[in-house]
Order: C-alpha cells, then sequence, then structure tokens
C-alpha cells in the first residue's frame, strides 16, 4: 500500500507552484524506480525533422470507446530507428495511429511539461495478439447480428459485367484488376469509387464509397472491393467490424480481392465471393462472363439443332399429309366419279323408261286418235253433214230450208233440210 505523504500548509506558510512540482517529480521518480510494462493505443504519432517521435497514448472504454486515461510519451531518436525496423520485421506493419501496443517506460515528470512516459522497448507480439483478438471480437458480433451470411446467400445476376469497383485509382492491384478485364472481348461496364484502402480515414472511406454505390444499386450486378496487398496490420484495417457489416448485409453481392497470401480478413469471410489478387477477381469475372457465353453458345447449337430437326420433321409431316391428301383426293374423286356414273346411269334409264311409256302413250294416243278419224267414223256408217259454216253440231246451226252436204264413206250427198225435229231426252 502506498504510504501518504504529509504536507503541512497554511495560508501563512505555503508552498509555490514549483515546490509542488518537484515534490510530485521526486515522489514519481521513487516510487518509480524502474521501467515498466504498459499496454495502451497509440491515439495520436509523430516523427519530428530531428528525428524524435512523439507519441500520445490513451486507454478507450470498453463499451464507448471513451478516453479514460492518456499520457505524453516520447522515443528518442537514437531508440526510434531500431525500435520501428524492429516491429516491422516482426507484424508487417509500420508503428502507426491505431495501434494497441504493449510498450516498457520511463515514468517521468517535468516542472513545466508535466507528466510523460519515455518508451525504451516495445512487444510486437502483443500487437499482433491484439490485431486477432478484435478479429475474432468481429467475427462474433457479426455472428450475433445475424448478418454473417446474408451477402454470400445472395444470387449472382447473370451475366455479371456491370462492375462498381472500390479501390484507389492509384493502387497497383487497381492496375492489375483493369488490365486483366480488359484483357478479353466482353463489354464489362466498370465504374470506380475512388477510397483509401490504408491509413485511418480508411474505414471511413471505404464506408462512403459502398454508400454510394448503395444509392445506385440497380446500375451494378457486383461490387469488387480490391487492393494491392499490404502487410498484415495494413490488412487489418479488414477485420474492422463497421465495413465487415457493410459488407454482409450490402444489397449487390461483393467480390474481395484484398491481397491476402496466408490469411483471410473478416470481409473476405462475410463477402459473396472471396479471391486472393485483385487479379483473382478479375480472372473469376472473366471466367463467370466465359461460363455463360459457352451457355449461349450450346443454347445456340441446341437451338439450331431443335429448329432442323423441326423442319425435318414437319417437311415429313407435310409429305405425309400431301401423300394423304393425294390417296383421299383420288379416292374422293373416284367415288364422286362412281357416283356420277351411277346418276348418269340411273338417268340414262330413267329417260329410257320415260321415253319408253310416253312412247307406248304416244301410240296409245296415236291408235286413239285414228280410231276417232273421219274415215273410222264413216266406216262405222256415220255422215258429217256441212253447211256453209262448217259442221252441224246442233239443230240450233240449222234451219228448214238450207241446203247440206252429208258426207259418206264413200261421197258426198247434197240435201236439202225438210224439217228439224229435236231428239227428246
Amino acid at each position: 500500500m502506498v504510504e501518504p505523504i504529509n504536507i503541512s500548509t497554511s495560508s501563512h506558510e505555503h508552498l509555490t507552484l514549483l515546490d509542488l512540482q518537484l515534490m510530485v517529480r521526486a515522489t514519481l521518480e521513487s516510487r518509480f524506480t524502474d521501467p515498466v510494462w504498459i499496454s495502451a493505443e497509440i491515439s495520436e504519432m509523430k516523427v519530428n525533422r530531428s528525428g524524435h517521435c512523439y507519441l500520445n497514448l490513451v486507454e478507450k472504454g470498453a463499451t464507448d470507446g471513451a478516453p479514460r486515461a492518456e499520457a505524453r510519451a516520447v522515443i528518442w531518436k537514437s531508440a526510434y530507428l531500431p525500435m520501428a525496423s524492429m516491429f516491422e520485421a516482426a507484424t508487417g506493419a509500420t508503428l502507426r495511429a491505431g495501434l494497441r501496443v504493449l510498450v516498457r517506460v520511463v515514468v517521468s515528470y517535468h516542472e513545466i511539461y508535466g507528466f510523460s512516459l519515455q518508451i525504451i522497448d516495445l512487444d510486437p507480439r502483443y500487437t499482433l495478439g491484439e490485431v486477432e483478438r478484435r478479429r475474432r471480437e468481429t467475427i462474433a458480433r457479426l455472428q450475433q447480428d445475424g448478418v454473417w451470411d446474408m451477402n454470400r446467400e445472395l444470387d449472382l445476376p447473370r451475366p455479371t459485367l456491370r462492375i462498381a469497383i472500390v479501390s484507389s485509382d492509384t493502387a497497383a492491384g487497381y492496375q492489375d484488376f483493369m488490365n486483366e478485364i480488359c484483357r478479353n472481348s466482353y463489354r464489362f461496364e466498370t465504374t470506380l469509387f475512388r477510397s483509401l484502402m490504408q491509413g485511418d480515414a480508411a474505414e471511413e472511406s471505404i464506408v462512403a464509397a459502398l454508400t454510394a454505390i448503395a444509392e445506385r444499386e440497380d446500375e451494378f450486378d457486383v461490387v469488387a472491393i480490391i487492393r494491392g496487398g499490404g502487410s498484415t496490420s495494413d490488412l487489418a484495417l479488414f477485420d474492422s467490424y463497421l465495413i465487415a457489416s457493410y459488407v454482409a448485409q450490402f444489397p449487390l453481392p461483393i467480390f474481395s480481392g484484398i491481397g491476402h497470401d496466408k490469411d483471410v480478413s473478416v470481409v473476405d469471410m462475410v463477402a459473396h465471393t472471396s479471391l486472393k489478387t485483385p487479379t483473382a477477381v478479375a480472372t473469376k469475372l472473366v471466367e463467370m462472363a466465359d461460363y455463360e457465353m459457352t451457355l449461349v453458345e450450346n443454347f445456340a447449337t441446341d437451338i439450331a439443332y431443335l429448329v432442323e430437326s423441326r423442319l425435318q420433321n414437319e417437311a415429313m409431316r407435310i409429305y405425309s399429309l400431301g401423300t394423304d391428301i393425294e390417296r383421299l383426293t383420288t379416292g374422293y374423286i373416284n367415288d364422286l366419279l362412281n357416283r356420277i356414273e351411277l346418276i348418269n346411269n340411273n338417268i340414262h334409264n330413267r329417260i329410257e323408261l320415260i321415253l319408253s311409256t310416253e312412247q307406248q302413250r304416244l301410240n296409245e294416243v296415236e291408235h286413239a286418235l285414228e280410231s276417232y278419224s273421219i274415215d273410222n267414223i264413216l266406216r262405222l256408217g256415220f255422215a258429217v253433214a256441212r253447211n256453209q259454216d262448217g259442221a252441224i253440231r246442233s239443230i240450233a246451226n240449222t234451219r228448214i230450208g238450207d241446203s247440206v252436204d252429208i258426207e259418206l264413206l264413200d261421197g258426198v250427198v247434197g240435201a236439202e233440210i225438210k224439217s228439224i225435229t229435236p231428239k227428246k231426252q
């Protein structure tokens, strides 16, 4: 337990500010005689022209991220260069703001500049472990949010030709991507949404690019997040919960080609399709276009084959129908000819019968007429009386004293009417 310092002061016997500062300094230096190891996050870092490195260390709250403790620190030039080189060799990252570090410090106090820490050593293994811890926290949080599989479950539009790209326009990875995507005859439409891919502002920049794409989502099929590799610490940016959460819930399928040689970032895990490099992303998109083109060519071949087969079948069907029509027409015509011949025969027979009957009737009429001829009547003993008006058929046409001619079978007798006697009823 730290023993309290008893200092008696009054309004008449007081300390000067310098006295107090010297006492604080003496107390700290007596308590911290040896360097101590502490963990903290670098919130600010600047190397001046002289080569000295000045830092601001902070300890943030676990829930709200608000600073709970803060201190100035310095790494003198003589220690900074070997320390920074060792850190970069071990972690693959440069010492910078935003990293959490484990450092060995000398506690010091200055009457003017106040409390400060002199960093004399650091353990890069702690920083690597902290990166992994944050990564696991991000994974667990995304799974708890229920968004872990959302982007991977999206269906890829077919064909996949309209690509929104999140990258720096000066990044080698972006150039590699464009070189590969332009190496074919497919009409890819690429739109670059410029973003920082490293540094303190990279997280906000990437989220802003994704937000801009989401506002125009109908114009694109997929999003490609690409960069040309980097150190393990640099790539830890893509373990960010904010970025990974945006990717997981993004309305378009996302292809990641961040440039990891060994490790897989959280963004890779939640993205629809994860590939190692920007070139690999471009190659994948070209392969997908190849597949679609192969399908189209196969469909075209199948359609041509089906059309040809259908035409052949229809030609055979038409030929068969023509043969059937010819056969049926011939049969129908023959039936009609037979019917016509039968009708003709019937008509001919009917006409002959009618003619024969009528001839017989004419003969009978002729015979009857012959039987009613004057000669036949006269042969029967009848006579025909005529006056000047013609044949006398009634006594009404005669008068006593008229001269009449009486035609007999063998001649005509002239006579005079002497009397007229009506026939009794």
